[in-house]
């Protein structure tokens, strides 16, 4: 290669490449600096107790993220994701409370269902909301901004209705069975004294097994070619009416599994169990680069997300900052993640 080449080429890392890589990732590096800033100011921030309790909360979050990181690929979001949570809290906690107190227990005449039974039963009533969102989405091409607000308020409504059924009288279902509470919150591993819930290797399932459907199955790939460009993934051969309501499908099954960890880690279930859990979810996805113009997104992107929102959130409480205001922060969260990824997608163009 001549000298005069050499001078024509530009340094791999010239200021502009440098400056746009730190403005892409503006948001986790202030993140980042809040959470040095709160370690350094709080000493019990970085204790083992602390790391667990940011460790399994991040756990308990992951697997509605998770789902409708798929919805955003798909350049939607999902509403209903929260009210589904509770329904399938409530549900699940329902159907697990102790037979000893026969007078708190919202179905008397039914004994408690074993965990097995409960786990799908949850699943399902998550999946088929799930089929019902992709189905309006898909078939009608309505935006699934509406579709899913209309679903979160049909949800809402069975959740109430639920919670007066039976037994129960609006009152909040608790009284669960040690099997459930011991399957959920048990645990099998402690580091330095602390107990790690089992849920967290539940979490560590899902994520894999969420990895390996985005990455290495024809489902993924088509989930990620119909974000993409949905008129070329269609003459490409993709269905893009089932698709879309697998990806829903899938995502409203994630919701159900989260209800029901939260029905035995919450142990104390209302209407309002699940409120605003799709808020922290979208928030978390979209800092983790799942980017609403489509097709872009990674799994580890997502645990980046959940686990930096969570460090956040513990980190304000142990700083004794009003718990109102964090509906501001994670509101400026979104908002300040979606410019930056618009802004990533008009630089691209």
């Amino acid at each position: 290669m001549s000298n005069q080449t050499k001078t024509l080429e530009k340094p791999t890392w010239d200021a502009k490449r440098v400056g746009d890589l730190i403005l892409n990732n503006a948001l986790i590096i202030l993140m980042l600096l809040a959470v040095i800033y709160i370690a350094i100011s709080n000493e019990n921030f970085l204790k083992a107790t602390s790391i667990i309790n940011i460790i399994s909360q991040t756990a308990a979050y992951l697997p509605a993220a998770l789902g409708i990181a798929g919805c955003i690929v798909l350049t939607g979001t999902d509403l209903s994701a929260g009210r589904i949570v509770g329904l399938t809290a409530c549900v699940s906690a329902s159907l697990l409370q102790s037979t000893a107190n026969l007078a708190n227990k919202m179905w008397p005449d039914m004994g408690t269902l074993p965990i097995w039974a409960v786990i799908p039963i949850a699943m399902i009533i998550g999946a088929a909301f799930g089929c019902f969102n992709g189905f309006f989405v898909a078939k009608f091409k309505l935006h699934p901004f509406i579709v899913t607000l209309g679903t979160q308020l049909i949800v809402y409504t069975i959740l109430l209705l639920y919670v007066q059924a039976g037994n129960n009288k609006g009152m909040a279902i608790s009284n669960l069975d040690a099997s459930y509470t011991d399957f959920v919150k048990g645990s099998i591993l402690s580091i330095g004294g602390t107990a790690i819930p089992n849920y967290v290797w539940f979490a560590i399932a899902l994520t894999a097994i969420m990895w390996f459907i985005w990455n290495k199955t024809t489902f993924g790939k088509n989930m990620f070619a119909l974000g993409a460009n949905e008129e070329a993934a269609r003459v490409s051969g993709v269905n893009v009416f089932l698709t879309t309501i697998m990806v829903f499908a899938l995502a409203g099954a994630m919701y159900g599994f989260t209800g029901f960890i939260e029905g035995a880690r919450i142990g104390s279930n209302t209407a309002n169990t699940g409120l605003n859990y799709e808020l922290d979810a979208i928030a978390a996805c979209v800092i983790g680069g799942v980017s609403f113009v489509g097709g872009i997104g990674k799994i580890r992107g997502i645990v980046i997300g959940v686990l930096m929102l969570r460090l956040i959130f513990i980190g304000l409480t142990m700083m004794k900052v009003d718990p109102n205001l964090q509906y501001l922060i994670k509101g400026a969260i979104i908002l300040f993640a979606c410019a930056l990824d618009m802004r990533k997608y008009l630089a691209k163009k």
